[in-house]
């Protein structure tokens, strides 16, 4: 426990410093653009939010508040249920500091219903409207809200669509006309029930307002369309980001994967250090929230080890499962099924090749009692289907043998790549499974040649018939066969060697 309440002491510092000074890089990287028109771009993770661990352990999010019914969990945050008349919203807790920037926003709409309610609004504001009527956020506020609007109010078929409304703090939203009297721009867009999350960039330079969609049909994350373009739009220098849904007489489930903030600075104004930002004071006190935690988590660790005298002596590394672990032990899994997959084979292959053995012994019998008492034509032309039939099932173990020969290498390829100190590095690992697919061909290929030698183009395979063993012999035939054999014997040598003697008279 020890160990890793120190690795994770070290993760949270070291996450906290990238945060602070993860950005730096990218505005340098920016730099280069810069010299053609293009804006500085620098992340602010304070008013940014992304799984995984999005949630803390007391149910909040870092640097943002959120109300009504949005539910925050450790990948994503749900706006809105989808269930009948929800309101959720979820705001920055500061103020930007910047006056121009860009936002992107991954979020999913989703619902069993042909048509969905209410939507979603993003937001820019002077005051966080937490609560309210529009799309569950305040009315009458100062700033711009980007609405996906689901649900068609005014019936004109306009709907999912996606409206850009300014206000000054003082008009109402028109709700019956889903806006359009209010609407500076906006875009019809289907964003409800796609196979990936939707995408929304909205830039703010210059006085500039744009909107680009990904309308989720495509994985590539940069695979935006233009939307609507705001010009001569002036904003508050300094608002509060936000997202908020809400839901009606039908529903949807309203989910925002991810909220990144980007802040934008003019070519050749300098951009500025995440020194200025983080005073003195702010970093004192995030360090005593820092020890505060540490001493918090020192305490518990003692406290779980008084609790649990029993897995004080285990190391805390081995309670725990690792990602590579974890992949390591899935394919240790999966070689142990292999192994025991072909090992079944070759017992089975045995037993095929037991069985064809026995077969061409019975035939042999065979052969050889019809061959001594039966020696006519009809003997003639049985001896040599007998003969082919014979060569046939030699033939057969021949192929089996090589069949077996070859699991039993596959067998030993997988037992090898199952211990990881006889493989050598990945390369090795990769040739012994490419070693073990070959073998594996190498079997299906024989065993579909065997069957093709083996049953005609029009016949379904059939296990061949064993001929009838012959009947029990009485003793008296049996000395009768045994001495009819030996006079045969006998006369066989004696000609032999009448033959012989006159050849060596000849030479």
């Amino acid at each position: 426990m020890a160990a890793r309440a120190q690795r994770v002491g070290r993760a949270a510092l070291v996450a906290a410093v990238l945060l602070v000074l993860g950005a730096a890089p990218l505005a340098l990287g920016q730099a280069a653009g810069a010299e053609g028109g293009a804006p500085h771009r620098r992340f602010e993770y304070k008013y940014s939010f992304k799984g995984p661990h999005l949630v803390q352990a007391d149910g909040t999010v870092p640097f943002w508040a959120h109300t009504g019914n949005a539910i925050p969990s450790a990948d994503q945050i749900r706006i809105t249920t989808s269930l009948k008349s929800q309101r959720g919203s979820v705001w920055t807790k500061n103020k930007s500091v910047f006056e121009f920037w860009e936002i992107e926003v991954t979020f999913r709409v989703t619902g069993r219903g042909r048509i969905g309610a209410d939507g979603l609004a993003i937001w820019f504001t002077e005051e966080q409207g937490l609560e309210g009527p529009v799309f569950g956020a305040a009315d009458q506020w100062n700033g711009v809200g980007i609405f996906f609007d689901s649900f068609d109010n005014d019936g004109k078929k306009n709907n999912p669509g996606v409206i850009l409304v300014g206000n000054n703090g003082k008009l109402l939203y028109d709700h019956q006309n889903d806006g359009s009297t209010q609407a500076l721009a906006s875009c019809q867009r289907d964003f409800r029930n796609k196979p990936y999350p939707v995408r929304a960039k909205i830039t703010y330079y210059q006085k500039t307002l744009t909107v680009f969609i990904n309308n989720g049909f495509t994985p590539d994350k940069e695979d935006y369309e233009f939307c609507a373009k705001v010009e001569d739009m002036v904003l508050p220098s300094q608002g509060y980001f936000g997202i908020s849904a809400a839901t009606g007489g039908l529903a949807d489930d309203h989910d925002v994967l991810s909220f990144l903030t980007f802040q934008l600075t003019e070519p050749g104004k300098e951009v500025p250090t995440p020194d200025t930002e983080i005073p003195q004071k702010d970093k004192e006190k995030y360090q005593e929230e820092f020890e505060h935690f540490q001493q918090e988590l020192d305490k518990k660790k003692e406290e779980f080890q008084k609790e649990h005298p029993d897995v004080q002596g285990q190391p805390a590394d081995d309670l725990f499962e690792t990602v590579s672990d974890r992949e390591l032990r899935q394919i240790f899994e999966g070689q142990n099924r292999i192994h025991l997959e072909i090992k079944q084979l070759n017992r089975q292959l045995d037993m095929i090749l037991d069985e064809q053995r026995r077969y061409v012994s019975a035939v042999t019998e065979e052969f050889t009692r019809r061959g001594a008492g039966v020696p006519d034509q009809q003997g003639q032309v049985s001896q040599q289907g007998i003969d082919q039939v014979v060569k046939t099932q030699e033939e057969v173990i021949r192929q089996v043998d090589e069949m077996r020969n070859s699991v039993s290498e596959t067998l030993r390829l997988v037992s090898v790549a199952q211990h990881p100190g006889s493989a050598a590095g990945v390369y090795e690992t990769t040739q012994h499974f490419n070693d073990i697919k070959e073998h594996l061909h190498v079997v299906k290929r024989d065993i579909e040649h065997l069957v093709q030698r083996n049953m005609p183009s029009n016949e379904k395979p059939k296990c061949p018939e064993l001929p009838p063993f012959p009947s029990c012999l009485s003793t008296t035939h049996f000395f009768v066969f045994v001495a009819v054999q030996t006079v045969l014997f006998i006369g066989y040598i004696m000609y032999r060697s009448q033959q012989e003697a006159a050849a060596k008279k000849f030479f």
